[in-house]
């Protein structure tokens, strides 16, 4: 045997065992861990108004035009004059800075965003790991005798969809971010449009049921890809009886 087979049957047997241990051990540690964070008080909200966050831009006064030279038709005319100035005036306050300072993320999001990242991050890499050494135990293509092959490329199917979806539950979080800054951006150029404001508790009312949701599809996942995995383990492991040495 070769110098690189040998380095390969190592390296294949040393990917099963962590593999078979991340399904076995890792994955039902995993669901109980998501499952008792969904039980959490912060994922036990009701009511959507405590993780409003106050925006702290005021409303500036109104600018007032005033003539009292030539009376009430000098008053109209300068009115007249003020609504038909250049398009500048409909295009917001000029913000330099702000008032308080940084104008502060949703720290109650913040906060469970952070917490919630980790465990995204994690169920990739583990269903990484698992993809990898389920595609190593493919076996050669022969006519016939495929359908142990066909559980393993169905499992492979698996974790890569589930990796993809964890990986959009990440963009998910980003554009979160985007979609809130630009919107406060919008308040700070014009403090004086209420709907603005509603937005922004809209946006966080939403991801605070998004990031629920996105706990609870982890937990659920894990729970799938440990049933799945285990319950057809035999054929993952020996998808022909007759090349079981030529697996590894």
């Amino acid at each position: 045997m070769s110098n690189v087979l040998k380095v390969a049957v190592y390296t294949n047997r040393g990917l099963q065992n962590i593999a078979e241990n991340l399904v076995a051990s890792f994955f039902p540690q995993k669901l109980l861990e998501l499952d008792s964070l969904l039980k959490e008080p912060i994922l036990h909200i009701h009511d959507l108004k405590e993780i409003h966050s106050e925006i702290d831009l005021t409303v500036p006064d109104p600018v007032l035009l005033t003539n009292s030279h030539d009376g009430v038709e000098v008053v109209i005319q300068s009115s007249i004059e003020f609504f038909g100035l250049e398009e500048d005036m409909c295009q917001g306050t000029k913000v330099f800075v702000m008032p308080g300072g940084m104008l502060k993320s949703n720290g109650q999001l913040v906060d469970l965003i952070e917490r919630v990242k980790p465990e995204i991050r994690t169920l990739i890499e583990k269903c990484n790991t698992v993809k990898m050494w389920v595609q190593l135990l493919i076996p050669r293509i022969e006519d016939g005798n495929n359908f142990g092959v066909s559980i393993q490329e169905e499992t492979v199917a698996e974790l890569r969809t589930v990796e993809g979806e964890a990986a959009s539950y990440l963009d998910q979080i980003s554009r979160y971010y985007i979609t809130r800054a630009k919107l406060v951006s919008k308040i700070a150029k014009y403090p004086h449009v209420e709907d603005y404001r509603r937005t922004v508790t809209e946006i966080d009312e939403k991801e605070y049921i998004s990031l629920k949701i996105i706990v609870s599809e982890l937990r659920n996942q894990y729970v799938t890809l440990h049933d799945m995995i285990l319950k057809n383990i035999e054929k993952i492991k020996r998808p022909r009886s007759s090349n079981t040495d030529a697996l590894y």
